[in-house]
């Protein structure tokens, strides 16, 4: 099994390539996607019907908007999930090898101490035999949630219930025909590293002073991006409706950038690009596209628009670094302005 992480923006128009992963032994490889190398050989149209079935597919498939889940149990009660395209590998440590360092369970791991969290605080790790641990990890830096079984991973369409107050759940979702609990993984990072979200990615930029927009008709990406981006020092509003967004237009807030989803009901996110890009006070602010189909007809649909950039969900460390550049290219035009 491998987890399969969303290519890079530098390669995102080369169609040949769905993604990487990390195979066993460290090594980073591309993974090759056929649609894509049958396009770029010009053999993408040999058969019409394959063509307009594909065509169905990929129709049905925005129109119903899924996502990858990995189903774990830990703690007792219900089942509990998290994006895949959060998790950075799956591993199984042997027991004997967690130790205890500054009142911390942390492993000797690619060279390093990383810290592990149990997910439960009152969870009874295993004496012995092997210990199933979800890792994540971002510029470098690691940290284990120590959970008791992996179950599986499936592709569902996520409707969230709100959260019931307890720590580390984002809310309540039928997952698999079982009643899940969505976890919040900024909660047990910031556990295991206390400044995980706190890098600077950027020092010319004040992040206390940019006020950014999330616009997005799913509760769980907004109770999941929304604490993301405040972590990481911005000033955020959320909305759930392009035509709210417009109405604060209307009502003379300002913002410094703006994110999008691009599936919403009633005015996608194009639709949404194109009216504040018809004029008025916001048409010159960054706007980043958010959604789970990237591709090249995507990209260049949203350039035309208005969007300057298009990022896919769930990639955090892709989503904070075009946040970062694009509010730098904002502050150096404002200086050259003035």
């Amino acid at each position: 099994e491998i987890v399969v992480k969303p290519v890079s923006p530098i390669l995102r128009h080369i169609e040949m390539f769905s993604g990487n992963t990390i195979l066993g032994d460290g090594t980073v490889i591309m993974i090759l996607d056929p649609n894509g190398i049958a396009k770029a050989s010009g053999q993408a149209n040999a058969g019409e019907n394959i063509a307009a079935m594909n065509e169905e597919a990929e129709a049905e498939t925005a129109r119903v908007e899924k996502n990858t889940l990995l189903l774990f149990r830990a703690g007792g009660g219900a089942p509990k999930a998290v994006p895949l395209a959060m998790v950075g590998r799956l591993e199984e440590f042997q027991a004997k090898n967690i130790e205890v360092s500054d009142n911390q369970f942390v492993i000797q791991y690619r060279g390093e101490l990383m810290p592990l969290v149990p997910f439960d605080e009152k969870m009874l790790l295993k004496q012995e035999g092997t210990q199933a641990a979800i890792v994540f990890l971002e510029q470098g830096r690691h940290m284990g949630l120590l959970v008791d079984e992996i179950i599986d991973i499936v592709e569902e369409e996520l409707h969230m219930m709100s959260g019931h107050g307890t720590p580390g759940v984002m809310g309540s979702a039928i997952i698999n025909q079982k009643a899940t609990d969505v976890i919040d993984v900024g909660y047990y990072v910031e556990r295991g590293h206390g400044d995980w979200f706190g890098t600077v990615r950027d020092s010319h930029i004040d992040k206390s002073a940019n006020r950014v927009l999330l616009v997005d008709d799913s509760a769980f990406f907004r109770n999941m991006l929304g604490p993301l981006l405040e972590m990481s020092g911005y000033q955020v509003t959320t909305t759930d409706h392009p035509k709210k967004a417009l109405a604060l237009r209307d009502a003379g807030q300002m913002f410094d950038l703006i994110v999008s989803d691009i599936e919403m009901p009633e005015m996608n996110g194009f639709d949404f690009a194109q009216a504040v890009r018809d004029g008025g006070k916001w048409q010159d602010i960054p706007m980043l596209a958010l959604t789970s189909h990237v591709t090249s007809e995507d990209i260049a649909h949203g350039k035309q628009v208005g969007f300057n950039d298009h990022l896919p969900k769930f990639d955090r460390e892709t989503l904070l670094e075009s946040i970062a550049q694009n509010l730098n290219k904002r502050q150096i035009k404002k200086g050259a302005v003035v």
